[in-house]
């Protein structure tokens, strides 16, 4: 699936297993963007499983500007209890910096808006680090807001491991 937008030269398509050095390279600048590089442990061979393996566990959408990869999105469906409904959570959007001002990750965000409109879901969520000001005032200018009160936690590393040790099947009943 290939989409033109009303930003000239900028088509949006659905990525392919093929795609899949591509998308560890935008990962690998989004993460040095972030600062967070040394976290980086994805490879090509994980992304294909993870993403076009048995069970897709994300989509993901390449921005071609004049036929040429300059930015991605990666998100999936989570579910909202209180509305009984589906959402989207946005995990990446990133546009190369030469690329960035000319609308290429306005029309990615707000064709995800679409496809979770279109898809009946209550919600487009996403996280954005603190310190990232640009970004911040480009999700206020196009209407989002910031979810006081709420705190993001994690298990991830050997803290998982760890508390998933912890559970003890007694029986399984069939």
């Amino acid at each position: 699936m290939q989409i033109s937008t009303s930003v000239p030269g900028l088509n949006i398509r659905s990525a392919n297993i093929h795609d899949c050095p591509a998308i560890l390279g935008f990962i690998r600048e989004l993460a040095e963007y972030e600062k967070l590089g040394h976290a980086l442990v994805a490879t090509v061979e994980t992304l294909q499983e993870s993403l076009f393996g048995d069970t897709h566990y994300a989509e993901v959408l390449i921005a071609e500007f004049e036929d040429s990869p300059v930015g991605y999105s990666l998100f999936f469906h989570n579910f909202s209890t209180f509305t009984g409904r589906p959402g989207i959570y946005l995990e990446d959007i990133y546009v190369q910096p030469p690329m960035r001002g000319k609308g290429i990750g306005k029309s990615m965000l707000s064709y995800i808006a679409k496809l979770a409109v279109d898809r009946r879901c209550t919600r487009l969520e996403w996280s954005v680090l603190d310190w990232n000001e640009p970004s911040i005032q480009f999700y206020r200018s196009i209407g989002a807001s910031p979810m006081d009160g709420w705190t993001v936690q994690r298990l991830d590393g050997q803290a998982l491991t760890n508390f998933a040790a912890r559970f003890h099947l007694k029986r399984v009943i069939l």
